[in-house]
């Protein structure tokens, strides 16, 4: 349970699909330049640290498709691994928690997983469960995604598409979480920060609101390339309050991080208030909620 305030940040250093080794560069450097804040939290977006593959194809979609699931296969990490042992020594260097994405080897399927790193080791891996339709053919859904009790508090995370879906931050709801990180690669127009806000604001604060919970969120930033196509992210971040209050937002389109801070006195509030939602559920009768369309 979270028992005291502390510093959270959210960062989105330059990252190329593939080069993982440069990527890792960029996570630290960004830790480094973040220490003068004294984060205890630092959450980087979706895939930083393996790169997100540009999507959206204009050329000839045989090739590219058969290129991409080779490449994204190349790239993968398993967990525990190299690149998940360099995320431990980052953590251990500054002394925080990390937050960041990956392609994961899982053997016959690849998923898109956001490794939570401390300096004691891996604390939890969480795998994309909802694969929006320009990213399926790459990389498979996951399962329950887990909260784990850490020196913070309890922490769980929501990987971009899994936020639009209710059922996805409800599940960290009901597991207890009281922080959920929220990484995106999202490249809404217009491709500015304000534009990026604006499109997921209202969503990501209602997430908040109906589970009591903190959202710390960061998004993508800058050009990417990646089998002849490219994509170009504004970045974005936000702090969100258990009742839905912005409590921080990135700073414009020169920022490439935000810092905030999470106080304990917020969430207790949040949820002795006469009608915070939780309290109320009625999941016997909810069966048919968990029915397939038909």
């Amino acid at each position: 349970m979270i028992k005291e305030k502390f510093v959270v940040a959210a960062a989105a250093p330059p990252c190329q699909p593939g080069e993982v080794r440069e990527n890792l560069t960029s996570i630290r450097e960004a830790c480094s330049d973040l220490a003068r804040d004294r984060p205890a939290l630092v959450l980087f977006p979706e895939l930083s640290l393996s790169g997100f593959l540009p999507n959206h194809p204009t050329v000839e979609h045989l090739p590219w498709l058969t290129e991409g699931i080779a490449k994204v296969r190349e790239w993968a990490q398993t967990i525990p691994g190299p690149a998940t042992d360099s995320l431990v020594e980052i953590a251990k260097e500054f002394d925080i928690l990390l937050s960041a994405g990956l392609f994961e080897d899982a053997g016959p399927v690849i998923h898109n997983t956001q490794v939570l790193a401390g300096p004691n080791g891996v604390l939890a891996a969480t795998r994309k469960m909802h694969i929006p339709m320009f990213e399926a053919p790459f990389y498979n859904g996951g399962g329950l995604p887990p909260v784990v009790e850490t020196r913070l508090g309890r922490i769980g995370t929501c990987i971009c598409f899994d936020t639009l879906l209710p059922e996805g931050p409800r599940l960290l709801q009901v597991a207890g979480a009281e922080i959920v990180l929220m990484p995106f690669a999202s490249d809404p127009e217009p491709r500015t920060v304000e534009g990026w806000i604006a499109n997921n604001e209202t969503l990501l604060r209602t997430r908040c609101l109906e589970n009591g919970f903190f959202g710390l969120v960061c998004n993508h930033k800058g050009h990417v390339e990646g089998l002849g196509e490219s994509m170009d992210f504004p970045g974005g971040g936000m702090l969100i309050g258990p009742r839905g209050e912005m409590l921080e937002r990135w700073a414009g389109d020169s920022a490439s991080s935000m810092v905030a801070e999470i106080d304990p006195h917020v969430l207790s509030k949040a949820r002795a208030h006469t009608e915070f939602g939780p309290r109320f559920r009625r999941p016997e009768l909810y069966g048919p909620l968990a029915r397939p369309l038909t």
